[in-house]
């Protein structure tokens, strides 16, 4: 009687941790915080496109304010350049506004935006992080410099081709600070390439 419960009990243990190894090989991987809210608006959107597209761009923007406020913090906290340091802060005061004008927007719309950095801005961060001292300074105005150019194209496309006529004054009135912090971060590259 002992021998057939020890192996009752033995069978019961072995269904169990299959049952458990199962499971975690299913597991799923987590998904990108932009396209969680992109298929959310899609789903929400399907027969009007035109708050299909103004909710990609409004997404857009959610993305880059994260990715610039994260960015903002390392630049921070790992140069050791003052100029850099300053650029960080205003770069996570001005997107933390940004983000939440974009958050306020995105609501009085029903658009749905990430809330997380996205899995591209993570990857950009990791790259910026893997460097230091001045190898960091120059990664970082270089990111800086491009991901500027391509939000400012952004904006000055939603500024004019939006359907939503808030959106496109939203976009439109953020052009010129987005254009400062471009320049700001070109004469940050040249005064790091004097080095």
């Amino acid at each position: 009687m002992k021998k057939l419960l020890l192996a009752g009990k033995a069978i019961l243990g072995a269904g169990l941790i299959i049952i458990f190894l199962q499971s975690c090989k299913n597991e799923t991987k987590q998904e990108d915080p932009k396209e969680v809210a992109e298929d959310a608006n899609e789903a929400k959107f399907d027969s009007i496109d035109s708050k299909e597209d103004d909710s990609e761009f409004l997404v857009d923007q959610a993305e880059i304010n994260l990715a610039e406020i994260e960015i903002g913090k390392l630049a921070q906290t790992k140069s050791t350049n003052a100029e850099v340091k300053k650029f960080g802060k205003m770069l996570v005061d001005e997107h933390t506004k940004s983000a939440s004008e974009v958050s306020a927007l995105a609501k009085t719309k029903n658009f749905t935006l990430p809330t997380s950095l996205t899995e591209e801005g993570q990857e950009e961060y990791n790259k910026l992080n893997e460097k230091s001292g001045v190898d960091f300074d120059k990664k970082f105005a270089d990111m800086m410099i491009d991901g500027h150019e391509k939000a400012i194209k952004k904006l000055e496309k939603a500024a004019k081709d939006a359907n939503d006529q808030e959106v496109r004054t939203w976009a439109s009135n953020n052009i010129a600070g987005l254009t400062a912090h471009l320049q700001h971060a070109k004469m940050l590259k040249q005064n790091l390439d004097k080095k």
